[in-house]
């Protein structure tokens, strides 16, 4: 089910667009308090619907904030309509924008059509399981703090990662990796699978399995 998160000091327009989005089968979580999106895990939503004008931190503000942690669309609801507002807006990361008060059926349609346009690839960062890629910082978080990972052995796993439950052999994941002129051999894979797993059980969790006789996968 599509996920929506709406951030709006109003709790009457809170419950308006719930109710709205609610009856296209959106499943739609509500917060009234922009100072506390920390609790949120934003990742597991595919639009954010964004108020402006809030007290203690305003939407441009917010949005700031959030922007390099989500790729999914970010819509302004705003009662400002000066061409200054919208561009300063849209130039923080904001996607679309609609002005209140504003109607059901527009609300819907542009919902709708932002969430037909996602198809578009992740670029900044994307979760697979519990563990959180930053694609820009090149950096795996799990449950909230960063692995030790070397160069090498992020891309590793953010290959295995984005195409997980795939199974790569060794020579796949280095031709990926190092590229097809490396300077070494497949069996460097077999080293650095071997301290990811190390560094990623100190943390706590396994994610790298085994084919024997093929290669490996990320569960």
């Amino acid at each position: 089910m599509t996920r929506i998160l709406a951030i709006d000091d109003e709790k009457d327009i809170l419950m308006l667009i719930k109710n709205a989005l609610a009856k296209e089968g959106y499943d739609v979580t509500l917060l009234s308090d922009p100072l506390k999106i920390g609790e949120v895990n934003l990742n597991a939503y595919q639009l954010i619907l964004l108020d402006v004008m809030m007290p203690g931190q305003d939407g441009f503000s917010l949005c700031r904030d959030i922007r390099d942690q989500v790729d999914c669309p970010i819509l302004f609801l705003t009662a400002k309509v000066q061409e200054a507002d919208i561009m300063e807006g849209l130039g923080i990361g904001g996607d679309d924008y609609i002005t209140k008060p504003f109607g059901i059926g527009e609300l819907r349609a542009r919902v709708a059509a932002h969430l037909r346009r996602e198809g578009r690839e992740k670029k900044n960062a994307v979760s697979v399981g519990d563990v959180q890629f930053l694609l820009q910082a090149k950096q795996a978080v799990y449950e909230g703090k960063a692995l030790e990972l070397t160069k090498s052995e992020y891309a590793i796993c953010e290959y295995l990662a984005l195409n997980h439950g795939q199974v790569f052999s060794k020579d796949r994941i280095y031709e990926h990796v190092f590229g097809y002129d490396g300077e070494g051999d497949s069996s460097a894979i077999t080293e650095h699978i071997k301290n990811i797993r190390g560094k990623c059980q100190k943390a706590g969790f396994a994610p790298i399995e085994t084919v024997w006789g093929i290669g490996y996968r990320w569960k």
